[in-house]
């Protein structure tokens, strides 16, 4: 009985038109076969499991291919049947040798491996040399090699493959012509291990293939590897539910769950969903990655409606779903996912880091604004009702009116004055109403003035507050430190809040809606913003670098009067405090 020979090694392919998935290699060296022109020293670059190997061992056999009736030359179709053909394939050809540079890393091996270059081909027309993983030959090897690589004898052909090819001397690469071979993207693999099962006669379901694809991750002897596994997995049938069993997959209808409780901001739901993978045992991280795949489609299909393949079976999913969130809103859940899955390591509990990935998506406001649909629509207004004030009367008019007191936690900072302590859940703050007063409506049209020290103050303790609770972004962040408030105009419905802000970027429209937002809920009712250009007099950020630049000059101060310091300066004339070694505590 004849030993069983593994898929990935039986369906190897043996000639150029057998390769798949790295056309621009094939016909580069194609064409240098058929034209002669044949370089000394090539490079093959590319992850694991895409052909670097394979395309080392094709080329030889181009290079020493003699036909079936042994009178043939150099080809770009070696003919399989020759003996060098035969014997590469066989890996006993004398004037083809392979050498591993993970095990054969020293200047030894590069040193017999040159000793061996002085002799011409026992039996074919080129001898080739394959250093495998030449990125881990040391430094003393690669010099040793560098005269050989140049200036080889013309019977000798040198074939370098690296995973790494950042790691290869400058003066390495620059003596071979390189190519980079890509990942397969995953309908190549799906193709090919659909030929290879049909030649094979094992029978299988496209969502079967369709997973191994995907875990192939652009490797089609990982894919080959992989279908292996499931076939013996399987009893020798593939099955969508088996296959997705032995990866340790998620069904897409957990993250098509999670991403609906999500977009309704349904906490409890969530909850639940989390504690129904922990239950099957299904992976944090394979969850999270589930997720993210159907984010992306989700963002594909908001970003170019109907660019997803409609015969996926994922595809209306993906659909349906890019409906219920913003398109901003799915970039930063996707965000979230995508790096939270770096988070699941530093927890015992991987279910628990999940929780608390997914969780945080809950804990941004939820934003309105043009674009925005959902399908829950009805919980979106109510969470929204506090931004709808009634319109005051047309006859009451104040330019600038103080900024509610926000309730936060006392920030440690002695320009800012203490607030009250947090609530427990944001609510909407009560603004008593302000004095109707008459005004003149050539006033009426200046609503901005500048910002006194009192609302100066009141708008550091709000910016604070919302940055406390979580309630901006980054970017919001980023915009509100940098504001300064000049004024509120209430003339004008809803009242107008006139930000200064000096970097450009951050005075965006979009930047101006979704901070109004914010502060609206906030506040308890609807605000506008707008920015106007100018460096503030006063902004959250300038008091953080004067508070910065106040305990730098205070420990600067306590060093330079310490009587240790003062009489190590003394003693030693040359001694000095090197500036900005100084740091306060």
């Amino acid at each position: 009985m004849s030993a069983y020979v593994v898929l990935a090694r039986k369906y190897r392919p043996r000639t150029f038109a057998q390769m798949v998935g790295q056309e621009h290699v094939v016909q580069a060296l194609s064409n240098a076969l058929q034209t002669q022109r044949l370089h000394h020293a090539y490079l093959f670059t590319g992850t694991r499991g895409i052909g670097k190997t394979t395309v080392s061992r094709i080329l030889a056999k181009s290079l020493n291919c003699t036909g079936p009736d042994g009178t043939g030359g150099i080809t770009a179709e070696p003919c399989g049947v020759c003996s060098a053909c035969t014997e590469i394939d066989a890996d006993r050809y004398i004037d083809y040798i392979e050498l591993d540079a993970a095990s054969n890393r020293s200047i030894d091996e590069i040193r017999d491996l040159i000793e061996r270059a002085a002799y011409k081909p026992g039996i074919g027309r080129f001898k080739v040399f394959m250093i495998d993983e030449a990125h881990q030959l040391t430094k003393d090897a690669f010099n040793a090699l560098l005269k050989t690589l140049e200036e080889p004898p013309e019977y000798l052909k040198f074939v370098l493959a690296t995973t790494d090819p950042d790691k290869m001397l400058p003066t390495v690469l620059s003596r071979c012509l390189q190519f980079n071979l890509r990942p397969m993207a995953p309908a190549t693999v799906r193709e090919h291990l659909h030929r290879v099962l049909g030649a094979e006669n094992v029978p299988f379901d496209e969502g079967s293939l369709r997973l191994l694809a995907r875990a192939a991750r652009g490797s089609m002897r990982d894919g080959l590897s992989l279908t292996d596994q499931a076939i013996a997995y399987g009893s020798g049938r593939l099955d969508e539910a088996v296959v997705r069993a032995m990866l340790g997959s998620v069904d897409r209808g957990h993250a098509r769950a999670i991403v609906q409780a999500l977009a309704a901001r349904d906490g409890a739901a969530l909850l639940a969903a989390v504690e129904g993978l922990r239950a099957l045992g299904l992976s944090a991280a394979a969850t999270l990655e589930e997720v993210a795949l159907l984010l992306q489609a989700m963002a594909v299909e908001q970003a170019v409606p109907g660019a997803l393949d409609s015969e996926e079976p994922d595809t209306e999913d993906a659909r349906a779903l890019a409906t219920t969130l913003a398109a901003d809103e799915t970039q930063l859940l996707y965000s979230m996912v995508l790096h939270g899955r770096g988070e699941l390591n530093l927890m015992s509990d991987e279910y628990a880091a999940m929780t608390m990935v997914l969780l945080r998506f809950l804990a941004f406001p939820a934003q309105g604004g043009e674009g925005s649909a959902r399908v829950a629509e009805a919980p979106r207004e109510a969470r929204s009702a506090p931004l709808r004030a009634p319109a005051p009367p047309a006859m009451v008019v104040s330019r600038v009116v103080p900024l509610p007191v926000v309730p936060s936690s006392p920030p440690a900072r002695p320009p800012t004055p203490a607030l009250a302590a947090p609530v427990a859940a944001p609510e909407p703050l009560r603004v008593a109403e302000p004095t109707p007063v008459m005004q003149d409506p050539a006033e009426a049209a200046l609503p901005s003035q500048a910002a006194s020290p009192q609302t100066a103050d009141r708008w550091d303790a709000l910016v604070r507050s919302l940055c406390e609770q979580g309630s901006v972004t980054a970017l919001l962040r980023e915009a509100a430190m940098q504001a300064g408030l000049q004024g509120i105009d209430d003339s004008r419905t809803p009242p107008v809040w006139h930000l200064r802000v000096e970097r450009e970027p951050l005075r965006s429209a979009v930047l101006a809606d979704k901070l109004a937002a914010v502060i609206g809920t906030a506040v308890g009712h609807a605000v506008q913003i707008q920015f106007e250009a100018g460096a503030p007099a006063d902004s959250p950020a300038r008091r953080d670098a004067a508070e910065r630049q106040h305990r730098q000059a205070q420990a600067e101060e306590i060093i330079h009067n310490d009587p240790v310091v003062r009489e190590l300066l003394s003693q030693f004339k040359t001694a000095r405090i090197v500036p900005g070694s100084i740091k306060p505590v």
